[in-house]
């Protein structure tokens, strides 16, 4: 059975204090390459069937009704895993 990823992140404007959290161990831990660090939502949907356009098309009505809250986050990917 196929499945379909969606991830979610917070927009940039909202504060993401989990990921500040992690953003402030990097240098800590040793891990001068990164920036910054943002943390986000990941969702596995398990297809019944083929993963079809429609159907993918209907996994991302659902992350824009059910997964994402539209104030505060966006849908960064909606894809069949590979």
């Amino acid at each position: 059975m196929p499945t379909i990823v969606v991830e979610v992140m917070p927009k940039p404007e909202v504060l993401d204090p989990q990921g500040k959290a992690i953003d402030a161990r990097l240098p800590e831990l040793g891990f001068h390459e990164f920036s910054s660090v943002r943390q986000g939502k990941r969702f596995e949907l398990t297809v019944d069937g083929e993963a079809t356009a429609e159907v993918l098309d209907r996994a991302k009505q659902l992350a824009a009704q059910l997964l994402a809250n539209p104030s505060t986050e966006y849908i960064a990917k909606v894809e069949v895993a590979k």
